[in-house]
């Protein structure tokens, strides 16, 4: 196998790795940390009094993972397995960078990274995430969380419409 094999592989993998994340990362969000995983959760809607909070351990449920699949394809038997584990960890790992530089870093401010200001879809991103700390609701997810707070707008307008409806006489 040579090297463009290998590289294709790991963009074969990676990037669908990657984008599956938003959806899963909003799935996990939704039905895990604001349920029963709230106990960590929790630290991440109250006012940080230092440099990490406990819901900083959740990130660890994907880095292990990613790293061990990096390491793997670095160490592992030759062959595509190995390079699609290693595209696997790569698809990881650029959505926790691309999470934690958002998240962490803008809509929080954890990190320096104040040239993202200048994206107006970033700043959609920002107001979205923040209709969720201040609601505790819909937008689970990051990226897509301007679509989610569109399609409950637009769900939330069906239903009373419905509503109204149903109540006018006939």
């Amino acid at each position: 196998m040579d090297a463009l094999d290998k590289v294709l592989i790991w963009l074969v993998v990676g990037i669908p790795v990657a984008l599956a994340m938003e959806p899963w990362a909003a799935f996990l969000h939704g039905k895990v940390w604001h349920r029963w995983g709230y106990i960590l959760h929790e630290s991440h809607h109250r006012p940080r009094t230092g440099p990490f909070e406990a819901n900083d351990l959740f990130a660890l449920t994907h880095a292990i993972p990613a790293i061990c699949l990096i390491l793997y394809g670095c160490v592992g038997p030759q062959g595509w397995v190995r390079e699609a584990g290693f595209g696997f960890g790569l698809g990881l790992t650029a959505f926790g960078l691309a999470y934690a530089l958002v998240h962490d870093g803008l809509v929080h401010e954890r990190l320096p990274v104040g040239i993202l200001k200048r994206s107006a879809w970033l700043r959609t991103i920002v107001a979205a995430h923040r209709v969720h700390h201040r609601d505790g609701e819909v937008p689970y997810g990051l990226f897509r969380g301007p679509a989610e707070l569109r399609a409950a707008a637009r769900r939330n307008r069906e239903q009373k419409a419905v509503t109204t409806d149903e109540a006018s006489p006939r």
